[in-house]
């Protein structure tokens, strides 16, 4: 029995051909490292990164590849946004659907003097961008909003969430992690100050790499959250002032650098728009097979509108667990069972602490792999 993976939220699976091989070249036949010296496979590896970094600013509009500043992953850029903006004293703004990459720095943050607060969301995860703009306090620093939720698929407005902020001079930063490459993301139209984002799922790459897309004003107020070593300003025991130096110490992840820049060659080709297009067929047809199923709870919405392909289902009376179990083990259907490191995001559902079993779809899924689901979901709900 093949089996069907649907865990594409928490990294995308498999990936296109080209990623392992350009790793492969790098490793085998190129090897060197970046920044630091000026031999002949050195520069070709420095116009890998460079091109890494363009194509980020050609998929999100960002004018400045300079500010296109690679991380080790979603998590480190939005450490990165959090202890860099907040002092204590400062008030930030998230919503009640943010994953543990948010809410764990500032939990942490918040013990040394920095003030958050959660922005009220629905039970299908939507946030009501008016309330948002009441939560607004004169030493608010950062609004900071996770644009489709990891748990249930719902996407955020974030349009009108840039509106409020810009109006109110408060930067607005963006977690990405489950739109990137699957919606198409303006950085200028949505009035961001940030935009982080993992290479690993929707924009394909491989894992342990990711990217921060930094605004010019917004980059010069941001305190390096780490410090080390560049190659470049080696005459200073202090960090370079120029981007994107300044937050990238220490030698880069060049394999996953290589693998990423073919990845998003590929997705480049491909374009996002497409993508959309077959996610939104296959979410269709995900919620026309679950819908009215006896035994069967879906969250978040139940619609195409404001969500992207991330689907939690509860099933009432049975351990979920078990049923993430059966499905593997009687279907060959791959899901991911529990709360998805966002307690918040299930409190906010009403499924705290049961957790619920997560399906998520991709590029690489098919038509036949999503009623493969569905039938072994009516199967499993029957108990």
């Amino acid at each position: 029995m093949d089996a069907v993976y649907l865990d594409y939220a928490a990294t995308s699976f498999p990936k296109p051909p080209a990623v392992a091989a350009r790793m492969a070249e790098y490793v085998d036949r190129v090897g060197v490292n970046v920044n630091r010296s000026v031999y002949g496979p050195a520069q070709q590896a420095g116009m890998v990164v460079l091109r890494l970094r363009q194509r980020l600013c050609e998929l999100f509009r960002l004018n400045d590849p300079t500010h296109a500043v690679l991380t080790p992953g979603n998590t480190w850029g939005l450490n990165m946004l959090l202890w860099g903006a907040l002092k204590p004293g400062d008030h930030c703004l998230v919503s009640s659907m943010e994953h543990n990459a948010v809410m764990r720095p500032l939990q942490q943050l918040a013990q040394g003097g920095v003030e958050f607060d959660r922005v009220p969301c629905d039970r299908e995860g939507r946030l009501d961008p008016a309330v948002l703009e009441r939560m607004l306090r004169p030493n608010t620093r950062l609004v900071l909003i996770a644009h489709g939720s990891n748990v249930c698929g719902t996407v955020q407005d974030a349009e009108a969430i840039g509106r409020i902020c810009a109006a109110h001079g408060v930067p607005f930063c963006l977690d990405a992690a489950q739109t990137a490459g699957h919606l198409p993301l303006d950085f200028a139209a949505l009035g961001l100050s940030a935009l982080s984002v993992p290479g690993h799922k929707g924009l394909m790459g491989p894992q342990g790499i990711g990217a921060l897309l930094l605004r010019r004003d917004f980059a010069e107020r941001l305190v390096p959250w780490a410090n080390g070593g560049t190659g470049s300003a080696s005459d200073t025991e202090f960090p370079p002032p120029y981007m994107p130096d300044r937050f990238e110490p220490g030698t880069p992840n060049l394999p996953g650098i290589y693998g990423w820049e073919a990845a998003l060659e590929y997705l480049q080709s491909v374009t996002v728009e497409r993508v959309r297009a077959h996610d939104q067929e296959l979410t269709a047809r995900f919620l026309g097979g679950v819908r009215g199923l006896p035994g069967v709870a879906l969250l978040g919405p139940d619609s195409l509108e404001g969500r992207v392909g991330v689907f939690s289902l509860d099933f009432p009376g049975q351990d979920n667990a078990q049923v993430a179990f059966r499905l593997e083990e009687e279907f060959g259907i791959l899901t991911r069972c529990g709360l998805h490191c966002a307690p918040a995001a299930h409190r906010t559902l009403g499924t705290f602490p049961r957790g619920t079993v997560r399906f998520s779809l991709g590029w690489f899924t098919t038509v036949e792999e999503v009623d493969r689901a569905v039938e072994a979901i009516g199967a499993v709900a029957k108990g």
